[in-house]
């Protein structure tokens, strides 16, 4: 195909490949990554043009000092006008061609970082392939945007699709696009979009796929493989805005989503609720520190990382808790290995790998892999035992949460939750099975057993001969 960047640009390195070729070539790579693992076809697309709805475009010049906007070179910082990129949503590429033309009528420049001079410096485009509205944010090196109202309003007469805009000011010496304040000078600051019937609040900084329509199905296929059942308890470790948590949701029991981000979880608290989905909890606090306040294990925990992967001590973390089924995406598949392999050390192996093509005509591909311990269903022996042989005795065998409640309330005059319960044996070296996860403080944080109610237990544990 023609596109007259192609040699400069560098993003799109297989434009000149056929597309059932690329999807050739990307089966066989992850083959040869996975060798001797049941690999599934990959996903590609009907349609594999203009699929971004995510679109970054930086400002600059060219030698005759007119403003242009475009791509950096690959691996460079120099600057490639780009007027139809082929993989771009078409609304994008026409919002920044409009946005140029604009620009130079205000006698707006671009932003210098050698000199900290100018204006615009990048611009960034969100598209609703639900309802096709555009989130529109304009990255600034200086205080304002002079002319902000006449912008606004001739932008928006071209394309009323226009929704929102937000001014973000950037103007230190750094490869992050984004800077830390922003304004919002047209609409609410955000845009809806809908994944499977989910509906979702995207924000400037929101975690958003670029691909919808290969996000539907990636996420199809990672709940495919987790084979959830309305009893499971589900941890998404790296939740983001809840996407995987709330489609999850539909088919779990109970799902926690975790994210690092305070206003990530903002957005995935109100995508439940504007969803109407009650049978989820989010926290906003690192991982690993989540995870090893758990005293019951999930079921199935979803990953979803960077390019990076996961840190050793989250994988040791994740181990620790021993969930029956791990669901790991991966935009990165090289990292995915090393960390399957670290999760081998905890008897984790994996199942299959589902390739998705989620970039066509780069290199680029993301996979799920579905790790998981030995079958037990295979793998037991059936033999009888009493309870007199394991040394447990019937008191303990009887005593149910509500009967250690109900003991305390009588001998200590106070209530105490299932998760405090939970805590306490497990502090004890008692392995947990009760559905606590509910609970929670509203802030967040896993709420952590008083001192005097967690003597409280502790008897109740000793008078049942639990410990």
């Amino acid at each position: 195909m023609n596109c007259p960047a192609k040699d400069r640009c560098g993003a799109c390195s297989l434009l000149d490949t056929p597309y059932e070729e690329q999807l050739q070539i990307k089966q066989k790579e992850i083959k040869a990554l996975y060798s001797g693992k049941k690999q599934l076809p990959i996903i590609g697309m009907e349609n594999p043009l203009h699929y971004r709805h995510k679109v970054y475009a930086t400002f600059g010049t060219d030698r005759k000092g007119r403003l242009r906007a475009g791509m950096y070179e690959e691996e460079s910082h120099r600057l490639v006008p780009v007027q139809d990129c082929l993989i771009q949503h078409s609304t994008a590429n026409a919002i920044v061609r409009e946005t140029v033309r604009i620009a130079q009528e205000m006698h707006l420049e671009a932003w210098n970082e050698r000199t900290g001079t100018g204006t615009l410096r990048h611009l960034y485009l969100r598209i609703s392939h639900a309802n096709g509205d555009v989130l529109m944010v304009v990255v600034i090196g200086s205080r304002d945007l002079p002319g902000s109202k006449r912008f606004v309003r001739e932008i928006t007469e071209a394309f009323p699709q226009i929704r929102t805009i937000v001014l973000n000011r950037n103007s230190r010496h750094t490869s992050l696009i984004l800077g830390d304040k922003e304004t919002i000078i047209y609409g609410k600051g955000t845009i809806i979009d809908e994944i499977d019937g989910v509906r979702f609040r995207i924000s400037s900084r929101s975690f958003y796929q670029v691909n919808p329509v290969q996000t539907e199905r990636l996420y199809r296929a990672a709940i495919d493989a987790a084979e959830l059942k309305n009893t499971d308890n589900v941890l998404d470790a790296c939740c983001g805005i809840g996407t995987i948590s709330l489609l999850a949701a539909r088919k779990a029991g109970q799902v926690i989503g975790v994210e690092i981000v305070p206003e990530a979880i903002q957005d995935a608290k109100y995508n439940a609720r504007l969803n109407g989905i009650d049978n989820t909890s989010f926290y906003a606090m690192d991982i690993e520190a989540f995870m090893d306040q758990l005293a019951e294990r999930p079921d199935v925990v979803f990953l979803d990382p960077p390019r990076s992967g996961m840190s050793e001590k989250t994988l040791a973390a994740l181990g620790r808790l021993a969930p029956e089924r791990i669901v790991y995406i991966s935009c990165f598949p090289p990292t995915q290995k090393r960390d399957a392999l670290i999760l081998e050390k905890y008897g984790y192996r994996i199942r299959t790998v589902q390739p998705v093509d989620m970039f066509p005509y780069t290199k680029h591909v993301e996979t799920v892999c579905l790790l998981s311990k030995l079958n037990d269903a295979k793998h037991h022996i059936e033999f009888e035992v009493s309870l007199e042989d394991l040394g447990v005795t019937t008191a303990e065998a009887k005593a149910t949460y509500e009967k250690i409640k109900k003991w305390i309330d009588e001998n200590y005059e106070f209530s105490v939750s299932n998760l405090y319960i939970a805590q306490v044996k497990r502090k004890h070296g008692i392995i947990e099975h009760e559905n606590y996860n509910q609970t929670s403080s509203g802030n967040g944080k896993v709420p952590q057993c008083p001192l005097d109610k967690e003597k409280a237990i502790e008897a109740a544990l000793k008078h049942f001969k639990m410990i």
